[in-house]
């Protein structure tokens, strides 16, 4: 198992997990995490393909998530502005000014806020597995759980099978750790998609290891509450990213089909959209993707 330098960093009142690798001299690659998932959740392997491309890499656990600190939601709610607070804070902890942000999913989202409303903080942006920050799915998720057609110009919902995966799941009762943990496990197996090969082990030790190292577990389904805030900073217009931006989005994406990631690269000047045959919502799951990945964000990075 790859370690680097561990280190705990404050935004505000919360205080984060973070971990370094590689030399301070180096340029900087800043790893976000999707909804709920721990900063281990960028793979060794990725890691190491940066580290001997000649950069330094930070991965950290989000707030509610991992070693950081778990939040009461209700009496001090946040939002997607708090999360990319969280990021800049890590930055500055590590004394970096500006760094290459490679985000996934919600991390994705995060990147794009940091590039409209922190410019200076973002050398490049890797945006993977995301939709535009502005877009609010839940209208198009309601329509399609209730069986409904979408509106008009309104980007798809999550496939059939993902909707179907969330709503058995919301109505199973789990009473021991391991059938919570199994029903991760699956989770990850539809976040895969139907098209590549799904390494259940490997799911398997990741989902096993964030319980093990998880100060509260259930904390992260604070994600889900954040994500439904649409505040005004989020429909601030991607036209004004000016940071070189990869989109990278697999075709078989069951969360946020090939059409999110192409109206994200359509919002941002100039950004490059590559489209990975048969890649679902989560890529470090499906042998050789890592690779893939790693060699993409290098390119971009360069």
């Amino acid at each position: 198992m790859l370690t680097g330098e561990e280190k705990f960093v404050r935004s505000g009142q919360v205080q984060l997990w973070t971990e370094r690798f590689g030399r301070p001299d180096d340029p900087t690659v800043l790893l976000i995490m999707g909804t709920s998932t721990q900063g281990i959740g960028w793979p060794d392997e990725l890691v190491e393909a940066l580290l001997e491309s000649g950069r330094q890499v930070i991965r950290f656990d989000h707030r509610d998530t991992g070693r950081s600190d778990s939040v009461d939601f209700t009496t001090h709610p946040y939002a997607l502005a708090d999360m990319a607070a969280d990021a800049a804070a890590v930055l500055d902890g590590h004394g970096v000014t500006a760094a290459h942000v490679v985000g996934t999913s919600l991390g994705a989202a995060i990147g794009q806020w940091l590039a409209v409303h922190q410019p200076a903080r973002v050398r490049t942006l890797t945006a993977m597995a995301s939709s535009p920050m502005g877009n609010n799915p839940g209208p198009a998720w309601a329509r399609a759980m209730a069986g409904q057609q979408a509106a008009a110009g309104e980007l798809p919902p999550p496939t059939a099978r993902f909707l179907k995966h969330v709503m058995e799941s919301a109505k199973a009762l789990r009473t021991t750790v391991q059938q919570r943990i199994d029903a991760d496990v699956q989770t990850w197996r539809v976040l895969n998609g139907d098209v590549l090969p799904f390494d259940e082990p490997a799911a398997r030790r990741f989902v096993e290891h964030c319980y093990a190292r998880a100060d509260d577990i259930a904390a992260a389904s604070n994600h889900d509450l954040a994500g439904r805030r649409w505040d005004d900073d989020r429909r601030a217009s991607l036209s004004r990213i000016t940071a070189a931006t990869l989109v990278l989005h697999g075709s078989d994406d069951p969360l946020f089909p090939q059409a999110h990631g192409e109206a994200l690269a359509a919002q941002i000047p100039a950004a490059h959209l590559e489209i990975v045959p048969g890649m679902g919502h989560h890529p470090f799951f499906s042998p050789g993707l890592t690779e893939r990945i790693a060699g993409s964000v290098i390119r971009h990075t360069t």
